[in-house]
């Protein structure tokens, strides 16, 4: 089966430039004859050297390795240029060899060889778009679509439909910008139908299936705005895919990205200080434990960026880390980086010494930690074992070794805590800031709410419970949280430990908290379906659940912003004697240590 390799492709290009030039020169030389005195002697030396010189910059102008099929302005140019250096030293050369030459009959060739070779571009393109069926044959079942968004990202969507091997599957009707300058005008043929305001009415006049949204610097807070106008209407919502995929020529309906409700509740990044975390990672030998967790993994791939000399996983399961290991080998396999996996219990005092008095780390990042509220609340005993006891294990090691800087991983449910979770990450915050007294080492906690997608997340289980037809399940109606991407949470935790002098309980700023029920509602929107197909129904607060979450008690709020989205909380101790003593004299009892526990941390 005979295959058009991309070498084939270059070979055929030139075969079918010379065979114009061929045609061009000779075209020339008939119409000219009658009225200029041509040598036809010379005539083969001409074409030798205007076909020689055309392939000469076609070669320098990137004529022959340039995709075809999307011939537009650019390639048009290249062309140009590349015939008109190919007349002006062909003119010199016919000089400089045949002494004679004549103006006028090189110019024809110019002139007829420019517009053959582009009008060859120009009809396979028109080929591939009628072989593609650009939308003259669109089948029954091609999704009417309006695109979000005229400009250079709609203009290469569009593009890269008309030229898919699946563009049966998209039939884009229209396009929508809020630019006035931008109404009625067309974009490849399509045209700008109204604004973003107008797009209930244009659905409904256009039977539209699909809104592809073509706007990659959309804020969430506008895309929040687009998902409420569409809320009534029975459409598909997406956004266009990865340029790499673009660039593949198989943009299908299945290719184009659906919208997460991440996607709605992310905030606009934060710019770190790249310099000073620099200073702080690179070259630098990181320890990481709960290295295999939402958290902990995403810090892993945070610090590899940064080229650190040795980056230590730490994790209790050994597939978690296994996984993560794969992952940042694969992905950063051109770092220098040697990584370490090690499989090891916080809890396990002894385990944490040696770690640490071997590797020798330089920061430690402390993402280890039970976070599950209700199991937490069962299992208070884990809670008091893991977060505690392994907190302070991991932290003691630290300080034995001469780790420079050592940052735990809080969370808001330690302000304030009704519940065993949060009271063990506050006592774990204390032994932390109290550690910092008379110590090389500088101590420091981070403290946020939820994160989007991680393994506690509520959106996971709302994904599963709408994959099942629901209904889903809210404890009560009137509860909210606080959410951040994991992405964003874990780049601060690591900026965090970067402005970190000893002993600060650093408070991310997590923005407007979210009621959970909203939260429901926007997922069933964005996977198709409505309120009525799918309910959402209350279960009741389980045990140890707070409505609503507080990151600082108002006792505790101050303007001290170290960073953008960064503050230090007013937050006040306790002795780490004081501290310590009490982690000693825990009952044994469950009931009662959970008691203990949550009364001690809210003194």
């Amino acid at each position: 089966m005979f295959v058009l390799t991309r070498k084939r492709k270059i070979l055929i290009i030139a075969l079918v430039d010379f065979l114009i030039l061929l045609f061009s020169n000779l075209f020339a030389y008939l119409f000219m004859d009658p009225f200029v005195s041509l040598e036809v002697s010379s005539l083969p030396g001409m074409m030798l050297i205007t076909t020689g010189m055309y392939f000469v910059f076609g070669v320098l102008f990137k004529v022959f390795t340039r995709m075809n099929r999307y011939t537009n302005l650019q390639e048009i140019i290249a062309i140009v240029l590349t015939t008109t250096s190919m007349a002006v030293s062909s003119l010199f050369l016919n000089w400089l060899f045949y002494g004679s030459f004549s103006k006028r009959m090189m110019t024809f060739i110019f002139l007829v060889s420019t517009l053959l070779i582009v009008m060859s571009r120009l009809m396979w393109r028109l080929y591939i778009e009628r072989k593609n069926g650009w939308r003259k044959d669109r089948g029954e079942k091609a999704q009417r679509t309006l695109v979000i968004g005229a400009g250079e990202a709609g203009r290469i969507l569009i593009n890269s439909v008309t030229h898919s091997l699946t563009a049966h599957e998209i039939d884009i009707i229209g396009l929508i910008d809020d630019d006035p300058n931008k109404q009625r005008i067309y974009l490849e043929g399509i045209q700008v139908k109204g604004t973003i305001e107008d797009l209930p009415d244009l659905i409904k006049e256009h039977q539209i299936d699909m809104v592809t949204i073509a706007i990659p610097s959309l804020t969430p807070k506008r895309l929040r705005e687009m998902i409420t106008l569409l809320k009534t209407t029975p459409v598909k919502i997406n956004t266009m895919p990865s340029m790499e995929e673009l660039a593949s020529g198989k943009v299908s309906i299945s290719r184009l990205k659906k919208i997460d409700v991440v996607d709605l509740l992310g905030r606009e990044e934060v710019k770190l200080d790249i310099e000073q975390i620099k200073d702080q990672l690179t070259d630098k030998v990181i320890l990481v434990t709960g290295a295999g967790g939402s958290i902990g993994s995403e810090i892993c791939r945070q610090v590899m960026q940064f080229t650190p000399k040795t980056l230590i996983l730490l994790g209790h399961g050994e597939n978690s880390i296994y996984l993560i290991e794969r992952e940042l080998r694969q992905t950063f396999a051109s770092k220098t980086t040697k990584i370490i996996p090690v499989i090891a219990d916080v809890q396990d005092r002894e385990r944490m010494m040696d770690v640490m008095a071997e590797h020798q780390p330089q920061i430690v990042y402390h993402a280890a930690a039970h976070k599950h509220v209700p199991l937490m609340e069962a299992n208070p005993r884990e809670s008091v074992k893991n977060n505690v006891y392994g907190t302070k294990n991991v932290a003691e090691a630290a300080k034995a070794a001469g780790v420079a800087k050592f940052v735990m991983v809080s969370t808001d449910k330690a302000n304030n805590p009704p519940n065993v979770m949060g009271a063990t990450k506050r006592i774990a915050e204390l032994i932390v800031t109290g550690l910092n007294e008379n110590s090389q080492t500088k101590f420091s906690a981070v403290r946020f709410g939820n994160v989007l997608g991680s393994r506690g997340s509520v959106i996971p289980v709302f994904r599963e419970q709408i994959a099942k037809g629901g209904p889903i399940t809210i404890t009560d109606f009137r509860m909210t949280r606080y959410f951040m991407t994991i992405p964003e949470a874990s780049r601060l935790v690591i900026q965090s430990g970067a402005l970190a002098s000893g002993g600060e309980i650093f408070v991310l700023d997590m923005g407007e908290p979210v009621k959970i029920v909203d939260l429901a509602k926007n997922m069933i929107q964005l996977s198709g379906y409505t309120e009525n197909e799918i309910k959402i129904v209350e279960s009741g607060i389980r045990p140890g659940e707070k409505l609503y979450e507080e990151l600082l008690l108002d006792e505790e709020r101050n303007d001290q912003q170290v960073f953008d989205k960064i503050f230090v909380g007013n937050i006040k101790g306790a002795k780490l004697e004081e501290v310590m003593d009490f982690v000693e004299s825990l009952s044994e009892e469950d009931r009662l240590l959970a008691k203990e526990v949550v009364a001690f941390a809210n003194r």
